[in-house]
């Protein structure tokens, strides 16, 4: 589960959160105009992406373990981590632990969103319905 529409999806989020957390011209809008659009928006490209992925990857149903969140919300989740790192990077020094923490935090979801393909593909994992 990697390229394809799910790319245009993760970056997507990625410029959502970015909105979120960093701003555009290094503020981030209070508005709760703009704070709600960029949430409602968030909660549908996570749909997107599960719809996608509950029409483009076979679920194996029997045996298999069930995972507590669905592809769009680790990816979701995974975007908001590469921000908040590329954001670490911009303007921590090099030395700072939290510049280490948030790629190391990033590694490890990346690491988890591996994982978690493999097992899906394999049968050993399944996704929950909703």
């Amino acid at each position: 589960m990697v390229g394809g529409p799910l790319l245009w999806f993760a970056r997507d989020l990625a410029v959502l959160h970015e909105r979120r957390l960093v701003g555009r011209g290094g503020s981030v809008d209070t508005d709760p105009t703009v704070v709600l659009e960029i949430e409602r928006r968030r909660v549908e490209l996570v749909m997107a992406i599960d719809d996608w992925v509950a029409r483009s990857v076979p679920q194996h149903r029997l045996g298999a373990t069930l995972h507590t969140e669905t592809v769009g919300a680790v990816i979701d989740r995974l975007a908001e981590s590469s921000v908040r790192a590329h954001h670490a990077l911009m303007t921590l020094d090099a030395h700072d632990e939290r510049l280490h923490g948030a790629w190391h935090h990033l590694a490890e979801l990346a690491d988890a969103y591996d994982d978690l393909v493999r097992d899906i593909l394999a049968g050993r994992r399944r996704l929950p319905e909703w």
